[in-house]
């Protein structure tokens, strides 16, 4: 055991010394590197110091360029803001004047419209190409706004010369129509609201104006001695001046009112049975009322003086009594009497018998009368209607450049709706007044009757 011991001791020993002697080799070689490693550790350094002082001054070379770019770019921007703001104002001010410019196109249009339609009929054929001329740069899509309103502002030059030339009346040579259906030439004159034209000594003269049914200026002549002061005051520019202080505005309406048989004429053949119902149902109208206006009613003391003289028992002078009352009532108080011995129930038949008889006569060609006032409405519903039909025809053919032949051609279709009403009306009223007229007949009737049932003595005693 103490052998193993000292075996153990000795090649720790050994192992020891082995290893003292290798680390000692290790650590020689180790400093050796350590010291070459802090060698070049030194030489780096140098070279580091050596090339860090061009670096640094490069880097602040590079960073003062950057500030500067960083400057200059700032200040590119701010350059970039302005004009982009001043860029938007100008687009903004841009569209202001092209808005200004559309509305002055338009504003020159509506000028154009409402020149031609104010200036009186005689002047258009004096403006007609200069209208026609702003009208067509209107409608130009070729043309932009400054030529449309190069080509416009002729048009508002002549206007304002117009207005300067008519401060002291002007005069040009133009053409109207005369009475004749011709186009005279001559001299037309503009004295504020009146035109005047003559053609000569012995051509036409007159005041010039826009007749219903012509588009074109027509002469409205006078009397002799009124030519005579319109061609002197043409002529001469003296005289006495025709003034129509209604603007020719009489003259039209004068112009427009048709008569009676006119407007039968215009309203067609739809008229024809219009004016037959109307004529007919008056006349069977006049016919009843005076019919039943003849009729005298059985009263309340015509009965009581009846029933008195059967009571006493002069059955003829209640039949007398009859005769004299006359008519209807009359008759059906003579039936009264005559079978005034006779059962209430029979009585009562024969009454209402004799009530039915004079019904149908009362009433006879009053559905006429109300068939008048039912069919005539109608007729004239048609006549309209067959009338539009004529207007839309012209209008399909000559279109609608004329408003007023399309308002004459609708007025002339409404005539048959107007005395379809008036034929119409008066023909409800009549008809509900003779039957109410003869139902207030029937009344004093059955009034009579019943009467005459209640008071009738038990037994005859007339002989």
């Amino acid at each position: 055991m103490k052998r193993l011991i000292i075996n153990g001791l000795i090649c720790g020993t050994l192992f020891s010394t082995a290893v003292a002697a290798e680390f000692s080799e290790a650590s020689a070689a180790i400093g050796a590197r350590v010291e070459k490693a802090v060698g070049e550790l030194a030489d780096v350094n140098k070279s580091i110091e050596t090339e860090k002082v061009p670096l640094i001054k490069e880097r602040n070379r590079l960073e003062a360029q950057v500030i500067k770019l960083r400057q200059d770019t700032e200040r590119l921007e701010g350059v970039r803001g302005g004009r982009d703001n001043l860029l938007k104002k100008e687009e903004k001010e841009l569209k202001a004047r092209q808005d200004e410019v559309k509305y002055l196109t338009g504003l020159i249009a509506d000028y154009t419209r409402n020149f031609e339609t104010r200036i009186h009929i005689a002047e258009v054929q004096r403006y007609q190409a200069l209208i026609n001329d702003a009208k067509n740069a209107v409608a130009d899509g070729n043309l932009n706004n400054l030529e449309k309103i190069k080509q416009q502002l002729p048009l508002i030059d002549a206007s304002i010369k117009r207005v300067r030339e008519m401060l002291g009346g002007d005069s040009f040579k133009g053409e109207a129509l005369a009475g004749d259906g011709k186009m005279a030439s001559g001299e037309l004159v503009l004295l504020g609201p009146v035109t005047l034209f003559s053609e000569g000594a012995a051509g036409p003269a007159g005041t010039v104006e826009l007749v219903l049914g012509s588009a074109e200026p027509t002469i409205v002549s006078g009397d002799p001695a009124q030519m005579s002061d319109i061609r002197k005051l043409v002529e001469k520019r003296e005289g006495l001046l025709p003034i129509d202080p209604s603007g020719g505005n009489a003259r039209k309406l004068a112009a427009t009112k048709d008569t009676i048989v006119e407007q039968w004429k215009k309203g067609g053949p739809v008229m024809v049975p219009i004016l037959f119902l109307g004529f007919l149902s008056m006349f069977v109208g006049i016919c009843k009322w005076v019919q039943i206006g003849r009729i005298r009613q059985a009263n309340a003391r015509d009965v009581q003086i009846i029933l008195e003289h059967l009571k006493a028992g002069r059955k003829s002078n209640a039949l007398d009594h009859a005769e004299q009352i006359g008519g209807p009532a009359g008759v059906m108080m003579r039936r009264a009497v005559e079978n005034a011995g006779e059962d209430r129930e029979l009585l009562e038949e024969v009454l209402y018998e004799q009530m039915l008889d004079t019904r149908p006569r009362l009433e006879k060609w009053m559905p006429l009368i109300a068939l008048t006032a039912a069919t005539a409405p109608l007729l004239g519903l048609l006549g309209t209607v067959t009338g539009m039909i004529n207007t839309f025809n012209l209008i399909s053919v000559f279109g609608t450049g004329d408003p007023r032949m399309l308002s004459s051609g609708i007025s002339e279709a409404l005539i048959t709706t107007m005395y379809g009403l008036i034929v119409a009306i008066p023909a409800l009223l009549l008809h509900a007044v003779i039957s109410r007229k003869a139902k207030g007949l029937l009344g004093s009737m059955e009034q009579a009757a019943v009467a005459f049932v209640n008071g009738t003595p038990k037994q005859n005693t007339a002989k």
